[in-house]
């Protein structure tokens, strides 16, 4: 397969699966789990998927003392921007803490830019600023939303450990397999959560006791979690950094079209145009030479 066309679908399809997070979380809210324990169990699901996937490759689990360096600070990062994700949701409304996260791409392009020297051509800039503008007329606001400075500074500091996460995954050229990359990323995750919840009763883990809440955490754990990491390693390692980041902007769409047809949502004109936007901005990036 052809390597930019293998790292554009994975992109893609990655974006996609990460978009359908917000659908778990809060049913899980409803089944009053705390955010901590949302994301652990997510977590420890996930290894378990992926100790299997990779028993049936007969892969090895093996890991050199070099690799543990790399993928120990992935695993934190990325449990540091769910952990912030999830908990903006107890301040903001998730449209809003989704909108704000899509500032990771932006952030993406100025860190490799500045400590990689790596060159911001004008269609990566035109991607970026219309991916942008839609994700702005996707978020449908009716007025009476305040922006909660805690909500905002958390999302943030998720967009920033995502973008981080990117970037380190884009620079360390690891010699492994996606499966084993995500495998070893997902325990480290696990043990920083873990580590989060000895902190303050609102941290602490609680029991899953419901049938539904299983299966909820069991869709968190196979699609924002495995499908979507194994497959955003796959595109970072095809196409590079920013295009990869650039495709999340698939990610609010995908939260669009669940409101719209799981929760009956109603489709307006700025969900077409926003929704243009970041087709065209995806466009632009799949077309570049």
């Amino acid at each position: 397969m052809n390597k930019k066309f293998k790292g554009t679908l994975a992109g893609i399809i990655a974006a996609i699966c990460y978009g359908t997070n917000n659908l778990g979380a809060l049913s899980l809210y409803k089944e009053n789990l705390n955010p901590n324990s949302i994301i652990f169990f997510r977590y420890l699901l996930a290894v378990g998927i992926l100790a299997l996937i990779m028993l049936a490759r007969k892969e090895n689990f093996s890991i050199k003392k070099q690799e543990l360096k790399i993928i120990a600070p992935l695993g934190v990062l990325f449990a540091l921007s769910s952990l912030c994700l999830y908990f903006s949701f107890q301040f903001m409304d998730s449209g809003v803490a989704s909108t704000i996260l899509f500032a990771y791409p932006v952030m993406v392009a100025v860190l490799m830019a500045v400590f990689f020297k790596e060159k911001t051509s004008f269609v990566t800039i035109a991607s970026i600023a219309l991916a942008v503008a839609g994700i702005i007329f996707l978020y449908q606001g009716d007025g009476t939303s305040k922006l909660s400075l805690w909500g905002v500074v958390l999302v943030l500091l998720s967009s920033l450990t995502y973008a981080v996460y990117i970037v380190i995954v884009n620079r360390s050229n690891i010699k492994m397999s996606s499966f084993k990359q995500t495998f070893y990323t997902m325990i480290f995750g696990a043990s920083t959560v873990f580590v989060a919840s000895l902190f303050g009763d609102k941290m602490h883990l609680q029991t899953v006791e419901t049938f539904n809440a299983l299966l909820w955490l069991s869709m968190l754990a196979l699609v924002p979690t495995v499908l979507a990491l194994v497959l955003l390693n796959i595109s970072i390692k095809n196409i590079g950094s920013t295009p990869a980041a650039i495709m999340g902007a698939l990610e609010p769409v995908t939260a669009v079209l669940i409101s719209i047809f799981v929760f009956n949502g109603i489709f307006t004109l700025r969900l077409v145009i926003g929704t243009v936007l970041i087709l065209f901005a995806v466009l632009l990036i799949v077309a570049k030479k």
